[in-house]
């Protein structure tokens, strides 16, 4: 059925397409929108002008030669999105949904390049910023929205605008400068599992130069699930975001922003669902747990998708937080420097994720009270020049950051000794940190050749340099040193401090041209690069060479791309087609080791592919009533090298190509939504926005290598909402409705395939269907 639905929404995009290339319909872009439009006469409601700072400076979309979607926050409350993940159904080919075992570790895919492992010290694909400070870590970015202006998902590679260079894209939450005039907000969402959310953001000036101002969210809901073992909620959410900022204006060129935030999720560890009942050849029940006989039950299927038998405690705290100065000081009308100074730091208390789904320690990850820690520095100086007929930025970056972690892997063996007997448990220790500075000179500028010609000239130089430490050892036992045990190795895999250093020259063109005073097309290139590193879990018996550590990866991206304002200003169309040459992929693999009793993890330039497909986008205002978006990606991913290690039979292992056997993760091939907005004034009474959303997402892997129990067809998600706002604009009342078909699908999964590690493949699902209300005032 879901291919059939799937086909049948694909047919409805695509026609959407071909009327939109007509000019006769349109494909959506989301819009940032302008407070003031300027409406031609007799024209009707048009679209608003659609204003972003991708490039550093404010620009309308069209006249920006980089595929791009953006959303306001005020359209983002209006769909009920209530974090960045929400941005994945409404953005042509980008992936941003929760890692698995988490409830804040953030997945990110742009056209098939993003960030495979969530590991301490593995560089993203997708750069993640917030207010220009790049985010170098993925354990708590899934942001709750919350205070922000806007978010722009940039697709392709970036550096030579921003201050790190990231090779699939970038994903740059905005918030705004306060306002003359003393402003806040107070909102408050009650649903569905008890959601309670409570919302409050206000800034007031304090003098004439002087503004104060700040948010503050907390966020919470019981579990979609039960841990049976536990009786703990599984799935639920209890977060603290907060945001505080002072600017200060001396005088009219002086400008500075001191602004410090922090978030807190103490939801609980996510286990997921076990897909596969234990194998037979364990027995029922496989162990006496700690004097506990589990029932014969825990080692099956459980019944509901969101529920697990997981014997590992629940308990689980990520705390990430900042602070930031940025100065800008405009010298003259052509020339403004910019200087973003930022620290931030995090760490993960964890009592490790249950990756069997049973009470039994067949395959767990059991960790210290400090999983994860990082910190980072990073200093940013820019130079911005606008002149009558070239624009453009030039800029200096240093990135000093720290990564390290520890856990207990208990592999195999675990639950398979006969019930009444000893359990001869194998763990597995690991523990690392890596060290990177990183040193950039970057620029991009921009020149109009003719009234209709413009090219933009960019490039990127980059240094990193990287400190590596990792040990690994295995333990007769459960537990390890690591976690407080006190066993004492019986042999020990990886024991190495290493450094590595990566340079690289990226550069970046782009040429455009002008068919009329609001449609543009433009062709562009740009080249992209991830620096190299080292694998934290690499095990230096198995695979020597993990102590050198992995190369750096490249694409090299061409695109081609239209942008404009159709039928008397009632359309705003962007589209863009581009091919990627990728090389050197960095690849994380896990699998089990020659003698079949322990993991062993490579991270290795493994493959080569090519990508290529095609994204449109769009808003067409239908009446003074309707109003229409759409968007659409396609991307054809295929790999034409993909070499593994594979057992030699004697102990070893030989490299093999296995491109025809592997397929890219995280990569629907078709992605889409259809949206429709009526917006009307009811008198007296107010005004009344409804708006309705149909998304499509095709079939994807969890990995590179096919897992059909938990690889995820096709589906579609449907959201409705209605709000209401007062005649004098302070009060707001919603309603939303979001995945309505209660689709129950599960974008991550783990797997763990043979008869030592029982079989287990867990899945990961996706909040089910979910409904809530909104109270909002604004004073």
């Amino acid at each position: 059925m879901a291919y059939s639905r799937a086909g049948t929404f694909r047919k409805t995009i695509l026609a959407g397409a071909a009327l939109a290339a007509l000019g006769l319909g349109a494909m959506p872009v989301p819009a940032a929108q302008a407070q003031d439009t300027e409406t031609q006469a007799g024209a009707g409601r048009q679209v608003d002008t659609i204003t972003v700072t991708a490039r550093r400076r404010e620009e309308t979309l069209n006249d920006v030669p980089v595929s791009l979607t953006v959303q306001t926050g005020a359209e983002l409350s209006e769909r009920g999105v209530t974090d960045i993940t929400g941005l994945q159904q409404l953005t042509p080919n980008l992936t941003l949904q929760v890692a698995s075992g988490t409830n804040s570790t953030l997945t990110a895919f742009i056209r098939g390049i993003g960030q495979q492992d969530p590991l301490w010290g593995f560089e993203p694909g997708i750069g993640l910023y917030v207010d220009d400070v790049y985010i170098a870590r993925p354990q708590g970015a899934v942001l709750d929205i919350l205070d922000v202006e806007r978010i722009e998902v940039l697709r392709g590679p970036q550096g030579t605008l921003y201050g790190r260079n990231t090779i699939g894209g970038a994903v740059k939450y905005v918030t705004a400068r306060m306002g003359a005039e003393p402003e806040m907000t107070a909102r408050v969402n009650v649903g569905s599992y008890n959601q309670l959310d409570v919302l409050v953001s206000g800034s007031t000036p304090v003098g004439d130069m002087l503004h104060v101002g700040g948010a503050l969210g907390q966020f919470r809901r019981d579990g979609f699930g039960t841990n049976l073992y536990t009786g703990a909620d599984q799935a639920n959410k209890d977060v603290m975001a907060g945001r505080i900022a002072i600017e200060f204006t001396p005088t009219e060129s002086l400008f500075f922003r001191l602004s410090a935030d922090r978030v807190d999720d103490d939801s609980n560890a996510n286990h997921g669902h076990r897909e596969v009942p234990l194998p037979a050849a364990f027995g029922f029940p496989p162990a006496t747990l700690f004097g506990v006989s589990p029932p014969p039950e825990a080692f099956a299927v459980p019944e509901h998708e969101y529920d697990t038998w997981a014997g590992i405690g629940d308990r689980n705290e990520v705390i990430t937080q900042g602070v930031s100065l940025t100065g800008e000081w405009i010298l003259n009308d052509t020339l403004t420097l910019k200087s973003i100074s930022a620290y931030r730091d995090g760490v993960t208390h964890s009592r490790g994720v249950d990756f069997d789904g049973t009470p039994a320690p067949i395959v767990d990850i059991r960790s210290p009270e400090n999983v994860y820690e990082d910190h980072q520095f990073s200093q940013e100086l820019q130079a911005v020049i606008e002149r009558d007929r070239w624009q453009g930025i030039a800029g200096l970056y240093y990135l000093n950051s720290s990564a390290a972690g520890a856990f207990d892997s208990v592999v195999g063996l675990g639950a398979l000794a006969i019930p009444g007997t000893p359990t001869p448990n194998l763990t597995q220790g690991t523990s690392g940190n890596v060290d990177t500075r990183s040193y950039a000179i970057f620029g991009d500028f921009s020149f109009d050749i003719t009234e209709r010609w413009a090219m933009s000239l960019g490039g990127r130089w980059t240094r990193d340099e990287k400190t590596a430490t990792v040990f690994k050892a295995n333990y007769l036992g459960l537990g390890s040193p690591i976690t407080g045990t006190p066993n004492v190795p019986i042999q020990v895999l990886t024991d190495y401090e290493n450094d590595a250093t990566y340079e690289e020259f990226t550069p970046r063109v782009s040429v455009s041209y002008a068919l009329n005073a609001t449609t543009n097309v433009y062709a562009a290139y740009s080249r992209g690069f991830k620096s190299g590193g080292f694998d934290m879990r690499g095990d230096a018996t198995a695979t020597p060479l993990t102590a050198e550590g992995y190369e750096p990866e490249t694409v090299d991206s061409f695109e081609l791309g239209l942008k404009g304002v159709f039928l008397n200003g009632r359309l705003q169309f962007t589209g863009a087609v581009f091919h990627s040459d990728y090389q050197d992929q960095q690849v994380t693999s896990a699998q089990p080791n020659a003698s079949g009793v322990g993991l062993v993890s490579f991270v290795d330039n493994a493959g080569s592919s090519t990508i290529q497909g095609v994204e449109a986008e769009g808003q067409f205002v239908l009446n003074d009533y309707f109003t229409l978006d759409f968007g659409v990606g396609y991307t054809d991913a295929s790999f034409d090298e993909f070499n593994v290690y594979a057992p030699d039979g004697s102990g070893g292992y030989v490299i093999v190509d296995v491109a025809d056997q592997r397929s890219f993760e995280n990569t629907p091939k078709w992605n889409g939504h259809v949206g429709l907005s009526y917006e009307t004034e009811l008198a007296s009474y107010g005004s009344l926005l409804v708006r309705g959303d149909v998304s499509f997402r095709d079939s994807t892997q969890v990995t590179e290598t096919p897992v059909p129990a938990i690889d995820q067809d096709a589906y579609e998600l449907y959201n409705l909402s209605a709000v209401w706002t007062a005649p004098s604009d302070r009060w707001e009342l919603g309603l939303y409705g979001r995945n309505l078909s209660d689709e129950r699908y599960h974008p991550d999964g783990n797997n763990f395939s043979g008869l030592a590690f029982g079989e287990s493949t867990i899945a990961y699902y996706a909040p089910p269907r979910t409904v809530f209300a909104s109270v909002t005032y604004r004073y």
